[in-house]
């Protein structure tokens, strides 16, 4: 029987995981991730990498579940995981629970100390459990070097074509290569306007966000935690390894293009990021001045889409998470290899 040959294009931490299941599940398929720039250089590079046991749909609420499941093993197999437990407080005009798969539960708050976070006027505070945060960057390197040589990466190499086959795809790259694929899997995060794929993913009705996070030159305490903001679907987090804070809300600027992001932050938008953090902290707002900027794929419906976008079923789309591409990774990367290989025969936590 000849070994199934996939593609997947794209390595960030989607398009790692995706080839990370599809080797457990299909040993002896041929897998090639190819990403016009390094592995976990576009989005994954950026993103807070903030897991959070939420969703606010039951589907991504069980995705939820499994990443977390995912996560708890592989940090106990992989040395060294650039993942680290953060404890958490919510701060909530609403009902507590809700969203946070029954991990909420109204506890004294233990807010950032000598920043002077407090809760609005109608506020209560509440813990969630089950938290971390990872250098998402790392972790798409850590994931790769595992799988290589089982897998093999082409860096630095941009897909310029797909054209199917009766029974297969040919991928074309800007390099000259030419892989004959049984099955490409496309996790290209924000770059939804590739003219290789533009239009197989635009009957998917996708649109690319902003993503705004502000770093906050103070250092963190021991005590710190993660505090979200429900109403404003924002948090700050700390990060003891960088000695700051990284504080992000929801940006609504629509319909970027990802590559046009270079030129930095506006001041529009860090001025719009400060105005939400002053509602709780002014001292840290203060010194809220610089940080990061990106975007990603956004879905109709808020849930994140793993389908096939041809006819014959060769080319399956992963991705859209609506700024949760790190935390339902996972759940994402075992949802695709499922629609190209079937259920594991020895399932693991995902």
């Amino acid at each position: 029987m000849a070994k199934r040959t996939v593609v997947v294009i794209g390595a960030g931490i989607i398009g790692c995981l995706v080839a990370s299941e599809l080797a457990r599940r299909d040993p002896a398929a041929r897998i090639t991730v190819v990403d016009r720039d390094g592995i976990g250089s576009g989005a994954s590079r950026r993103s807070a990498g903030l897991h959070l046991l939420r969703g606010a749909t039951p589907r991504t609420r069980r995705m939820s579940a499994r990443s977390h499941a995912y996560y708890a093993d592989l940090a106990s197999r992989l040395p060294g995981a650039p993942i680290r437990q953060v404890a958490a407080t919510v701060l909530s005009s609403g009902p507590h629970g809700g969203r946070y798969l029954d991990l909420a539960r109204p506890a004294p708050s233990v807010l950032p100390h000598g920043h002077g976070v407090a809760a609005r006027a109608g506020q209560t505070a509440w813990r969630i459990d089950g938290c971390h945060h990872a250098d998402v960057y790392a972790l798409c390197g850590a994931v790769a070097a595992q799988l290589r040589p089982r897998v093999r990466f082409l860096e630095g190499v941009e897909v310029t074509g797909l054209t199917p086959r009766p029974d297969s795809v040919l991928v074309r790259c800007g390099t000259g290569q030419r892989l004959a694929a049984d099955a490409v899997v496309l996790a290209p995060g924000p770059w939804l306007a590739a003219p290789a794929w533009r239009d197989l993913v635009a009957p998917l009705g996708l649109r690319v966000k902003k993503i705004v996070a502000l770093h906050v030159e103070r250092r963190p305490g021991p005590g710190d935690e993660l505090v979200v903001f429900d109403d404003e679907d924002a948090f700050l987090l700390p990060l003891p390894g960088r000695g700051h804070w990284l504080f992000s809300y929801t940006c609504t600027e629509w319909d970027v293009e990802p590559d046009a992001l270079t030129s930095g932050l506006t001041a529009a938008n860090v001025e719009e990021a400060r105005a939400c953090l002053r509602r709780y902290s002014p001292a840290l707002a203060a010194v809220a001045a610089a940080g990061r900027v990106f975007c990603d794929a956004y879905s109709p419906d808020g849930e994140p889409v793993v389908r096939a976008v041809d006819d014959a079923g060769l080319m399956v789309f992963a991705g859209a998470a609506n700024g949760s591409g790190y935390r339902l990774a996972p759940a994402i990367g075992s949802d695709a290899a499922g629609l190209l290989c079937g259920p594991p025969a020895n399932p693991t936590p995902t």
